[in-house]
């Protein structure tokens, strides 16, 4: 898979979306990277630890958010995607589910898209990405914990957001699915996602899991999203285990050194 100007193996490798979250209130590091300066030094250090993909996110999306408007969202990323692509040789991920921010964001330099709610929010959405033939990361998302069966049905839902983006036009080579973890499920429902996250291969398309510092560790471990590393390593080892070919973390060092450790045990 191509990203940016670079290629991906996504059948061998797992691979490291860094976050940078450039809003005063995101749940883990709200605050701490949105002016110009704090977010181009973190930039060049997640690079310096290993990130391979850097994902720009101006809206927090924590439960309980406050939502901004497409406008002020765009005014938030776009200097920074330009900042960075002017100074780093490094693919950019633009978390947005707007249609307007993604165009933007896109004609700004960014390489991927990643949408947490899978195409789903913004009927606007789909045609942009196909528009600009950009590489898409669909995340599982709804807004309730009512399933029927949880696994078929959250496969079944990951499925349609699949459809919808073959009907735009988005091609297969293009198209990167997330299980979702921490959205529209319960604790219980996010540790059997974890817990079965092969499933998502069948799918047919390569696997992003987002996991780092999230509820679900800290309800597991009962500790505060500041002390969540060790946790959120343990499902990156898991996701490793079980195909997927990126992890999106906020802790790059320790998450890259998981990674080569168990990809040397794997023999990959």
């Amino acid at each position: 898979m191509k990203i940016g100007n670079r290629e991906f193996d996504v059948k061998n490798k797992t691979y490291i979306m860094g976050i940078l979250n450039v809003t005063p209130d995101s749940f883990s590091d709200g605050g701490k990277w949105n002016d110009m300066d704090h977010a181009l030094k973190h930039t060049e250090a997640m690079i310096a630890e290993g990130a391979d993909i850097l994902d720009i996110g101006g809206e927090s999306t924590r439960p309980g958010h406050t939502p901004v408007s497409a406008q002020e969202e765009i005014e938030r990323v776009l200097p920074v995607i330009e900042a960075v692509k002017s100074r780093f040789d490094i693919p950019i991920s633009v978390d947005t589910y707007k249609g307007c921010v993604a165009e933007e964001s896109l004609k700004h330099g960014a390489d991927l898209i990643n949408d947490i709610w899978g195409l789903k929010y913004d009927p606007e959405m789909a045609p942009v990405i196909a528009k600009y033939q950009a590489p898409c990361c669909l995340m599982h998302n709804k807004d309730n914990t009512d399933y029927n069966n949880f696994i078929v049905d959250m496969l079944a839902e990951t499925q349609e957001c699949v459809n919808i983006a073959k009907r735009a036009g988005i091609a297969d080579d293009k198209i990167i699915l997330d299980p979702g973890v921490g959205f529209g499920k319960t604790y219980e429902m996010n540790l059997r996602t974890m817990d079965n996250l092969e499933l998502f291969q069948k799918l047919g398309y390569p696997v992003l899991l987002g996991t780092s510092r999230k509820s679900m560790i800290g309800l597991a471990l009962d500790l505060p999203v500041d002390q969540r590393v060790e946790g959120t390593l343990a499902t990156t080892v898991i996701g490793i285990m079980k195909g997927c070919a990126f992890v999106r973390v906020h802790d790059i060092k320790e998450n890259k050194r998981v990674i080569k450790m168990t990809e040397a045990i794997l023999g990959r």
